[in-house]
């Protein structure tokens, strides 16, 4: 069988291999049964996704569990409160392929799409009026992590971005929460400032890399994990945890995971060299782990991981970062002189001639504590001292910082500013004399 060359044979010889997928259609055809349901029964149809469209507004996309559905009809839907409420059917869509074609009609088994309540919600179920018969509710997970989005304030705000503005932003989560049901978006303080809820960091990088491919520019904070007060007592996310790892790299894993307070359930070797471990892990100790993790065994480390329950909160803190960061204390563009004399110092984030503000980030300091730095620093000329001589020098390659990688490094002190064009990280006060002002009331009060 070879997708990449369209063709499937029943045989492993190589010589008699067909030239197309006909083999696997008619394995599908004998192995699979159909749906077997009644397309002759009383309609039920149930939405396990949405999505939603400027001219029909949102869409339920279900199979149709009996019955038969058509374009244009009045139906009954019992919602989640266990009410009713009719409505007609203004679109209805089939699929073919990737595609999605308008039908004026689908049976029992059909996927199917469609339109005409402005308000439906995945876990609801579709009937013919006066023949309400609900199915089972889906259980939806509720959001565990939870991210802070703000207008970009940089000082580079609105130079790479098509849409910057607090409206176009709040119109896009709008349009979001339509066909994500899992997706919680909440305004706070300003009109500028939303908290956006989802169910872990993957999830809400996928919607901010949408986002920035969409010609969005804005700001987002440190994922947090949402708390809940459960019989008085502060309760945090569990995450049940799956790792394959090489046998080599087990006891880096073991320990990284014990300093973020996973609890080990299960070791497993297998013939191959690898390991499977399962652990019982608070999910804020997941936060920022998975650059380390890929890291630790080398690129060659599975990591699964899926919700559990909530339990009382683990006291402490998890999974922080523990080198500082290089900030700027200019603006400007970096040099190769400056950076230069900085190598020694940690790892960098830019290259010479990368637009640079004060309070950006621009690499990791060695020890735990942020430095202000000069990267845009250049040679004072003289009769014995000329720009040409920098031209032979060598730096160390930069760090290259991804969306990813960005929302696991940051700080709670630090946002993360993404544009079309750059992913760039920054303090949250950039006046150098103001942050460590602030630093110093934080440190009395503690």
């Amino acid at each position: 069988c070879s997708a990449l060359n369209g063709t499937a044979s029943m045989s492993p010889d190589p010589a008699d291999q067909e030239e197309t997928m006909e083999a696997i259609f008619e394995s599908v055809l004998e192995h699979i049964p159909s749906p077997g349901m009644d397309p002759n029964g009383t309609l039920q149809f149930q939405p396990a996704l949405l999505d939603y469209n400027d001219y029909v507004g949102r869409i339920g996309i279900g199979r149709i569990a009996r019955g038969t559905i058509h374009a244009n009809s009045m139906v009954s839907i019992c919602r989640l409160d266990g009410s009713v409420k009719q409505f007609r059917i203004t679109k209805l869509f089939g699929f073919h392929g990737l595609r999605r074609i308008e039908v004026e009609s689908a049976g029992a088994g059909d996927i199917v799409a469609i339109a005409g309540l402005p308000d439906i919600n995945v876990g609801e179920t579709v009937c013919e009026i006066g023949k309400e018969e609900a199915l089972p509710i889906l259980r939806i997970d509720e959001p565990t992590l939870k991210m802070t989005f703000l207008t970009n304030t940089s000082p580079f705000a609105g130079q790479e971005g098509k849409h910057v503005t607090a409206s176009k932003i709040d119109e896009r989560l709008y349009k979001e929460i339509q066909r994500d049901v899992s997706l919680k978006v909440e305004r706070v303080g300003t009109a500028e400032e939303w908290i956006v809820s989802g169910r872990g960091e993957l999830h809400l990088s996928i919607l901010l890399e949408n986002m920035r491919r969409e010609g969005f520019e804005l700001q987002v904070s440190k994922p947090q994990v949402i708390i809940r007060e459960i019989d008085g007592v502060d309760c945090e996310p569990y995450e049940y945890v799956q790792i394959e790892a090489p046998e080599d790299c087990v006891g880096s894993v073991i320990e990284a995971m014990g300093n973020r307070k996973g609890q080990l359930q299960n070791m497993v070797h297998n013939d191959a060299g690898q390991v499977r471990l399962i652990y019982d892990v608070p999910s804020r100790s997941l936060i920022g782990f998975m650059t380390d993790f890929l890291t630790m065994t080398k690129g060659y480390g599975i990591l699964n991981h899926t919700f559990s329950e909530y339990r009382p909160m683990e006291r402490g803190t998890l999974g922080s970062r523990t080198n500082g960061a290089l900030v700027s204390m200019e603006n400007g563009k970096a040099t190769t002189y400056a950076l230069m004399a900085l190598e020694d110092r940690g790892v960098m984030f830019i290259e010479p001639g990368t637009p640079v503000y004060e309070g950006m980030l621009v690499g990791e300091n060695n020890k735990d504590l942020d430095l202000a730095v000069n990267v845009v620093k250049t040679k004072q000329l003289t009769n014995n001292r000329s720009a040409g001589k920098d031209n032979t020098v060598v730096l160390k390659k930069p760090r290259q910082i991804t969306l990813e990688y960005a929302l696991e490094y940051i700080d709670e002190d630090e946002l993360v500013e993404i544009t079309p064009v750059s992913v760039r990280l920054r303090k949250k006060i950039l006046d150098t004399n103001e942050r460590k002002k602030y630093d110093k009331r934080k440190r009395n009060e503690q």
